[in-house]
């Protein structure tokens, strides 16, 4: 029996493809790390979207119960703005009627002749049960989602 050998150059052409034909264990971790990456980074923005999303909306409620109550406050005559003076209106608001408080609205008028500075002040739930002076001298610490100061004149 005669055997034939095989050509030197093609057993190392075939050995040397074979090793290229699929990826190592080290590649495969590599691969895997730079996709968890790429997902947690994505996971991260969207989780901060979400919370900008929602911060947005709350901003976005609060502007709107403060201006309502400016439009309420405009549609009193002098005597019922007189009376309102008197003592600072501080409201708890369920804005959804889901039965959990929503905002907390400060609304303060101060005389000043035939006019009256009014000062509307609306916050999240967290301060529900803050006292009402602490609120009102330092919005900004207690995180006040709005603030609106105007005039009303009679």
């Amino acid at each position: 029996m005669i055997r034939k050998s095989k050509n030197p150059l093609q057993e190392k052409e075939s050995e040397g493809s074979a090793k290229r034909n699929g990826f190592s264990l080290i590649e495969v971790v590599i691969g895997i790390a730079v996709i968890g990456i790429a997902l947690l980074s994505l996971a991260q923005m969207f989780y901060y979207a979400v919370m900008n999303n929602t911060n947005s909306d709350k901003m976005t409620n609060a502007t709107f119960l403060a201006q309502q109550q400016i439009d309420f406050l405009r549609s009193l005559n002098g005597q019922e703005l007189s009376n309102m003076a008197a003592s600072p209106v501080d409201e708890t608001i369920d804005i959804n009627g889901d039965g959990v408080i929503d905002f907390r609205r400060i609304t303060r008028l101060t005389s000043e002749g035939l006019s009256y500075r009014v000062r509307i002040l609306v916050f999240s739930n967290e301060r529900k049960d803050e006292n009402i002076n602490n609120l009102s001298d330092d919005p900004v610490k207690y995180h006040a989602r709005a603030v609106i100061n105007t005039i009303i004149s009679r």
